[in-house]
């Protein structure tokens, strides 16, 4: 997929099926792919604490198994098993037991709202607080440097490969995160459904040294590798080849 930047991004990390909130089964996201002409994609269905839309503890095997049938029947693409966990309290734990790990390729995490908390606490402190940061000013900062401390211990916590649309749902200390993501090896995404990162998110994070993945977000087979709206954003950004885990020349 050739971009802008004259760069290929040859994977898409991040795209949702019908296990989850996506339209498309496992399948049709591989065939879009191959029909990108991507080397990789990673199926990241809602970790099982986003209500309504979360993955069952039922279908991890199942969602493994096709995907190694995947990985068989086109081996000229590689299918990573990934989930899309999220965050839940503000000690950093997300909706991701052992049991789904074992299974993963790949940890993708971000902040999402209709998701069950950690406890009654993170209900009101995490998500509460977030909510009403909206109709009152004076929490903006209060809940500002609270999201990312439980951004950043998530981090620490797990081995997380990428935090998926970061400022796109919550206020974050961009910065900071970043810090947290290099000393780690964690990509910050540019997610070309949400238009997060912003280019000024992308160069605060960039000075620091953080890394980047450019992911379409898919919902549908339609959308995987469409990447355009990313790489718009990373241009504009100023970001090289090499400040994206999933570009190459």
């Amino acid at each position: 997929m050739k971009g802008n930047l004259k760069m290929e991004i040859f994977a898409d990390y991040h795209t949702h099926t019908v296990f989850s909130h996506g339209k498309g089964t496992i399948e049709d996201n591989v065939k879009a792919a191959i029909q990108k002409g991507l080397k990789e994609i990673a199926i990241t269905d809602h970790g099982p604490r986003h209500i309504f839309f979360g993955i069952r503890s039922r279908n991890y095997r199942k969602i493994r198994d096709e995907i190694d049938r995947m990985n068989d029947k086109f081996p000229d693409i590689k299918v990573l098993m990934g989930v899309e966990a999220n965050l839940i309290s503000l000690n950093g734990d997300i909706d991701v037991d052992d049991e789904l790990l074992k299974y993963i390729d790949i940890l993708l995490m971000g902040y999402h709202t209709g998701v069950s908390p950690f406890d009654f606490y993170n209900l009101v402190n995490l998500f509460g607080k977030n909510t009403a940061s909206k109709y009152f000013s004076y929490l903006k900062p209060v809940v500002r440097e609270q999201n990312t401390d439980a951004m950043i211990k998530a981090i620490n916590k797990y081995d997380i490969n990428i935090i998926t649309h970061p400022g796109a749902k919550v206020d974050i200390d961009t910065k900071r995160l970043a810090l947290a993501a290099k000393a780690r090896g964690t990509a910050l995404e540019i997610n070309s459904s949400h238009g997060y990162m912003t280019v000024e998110y992308v160069k605060i994070a960039k000075s620091v040294g953080a890394k980047f993945v450019i992911d379409s977000d898919a919902h549908t087979p339609s959308r995987v590798g469409d990447f355009a709206r990313g790489i718009e954003i990373a241009k504009k950004a100023g970001l090289a080849t090499d400040d994206i885990i999933n570009a190459k020349e």
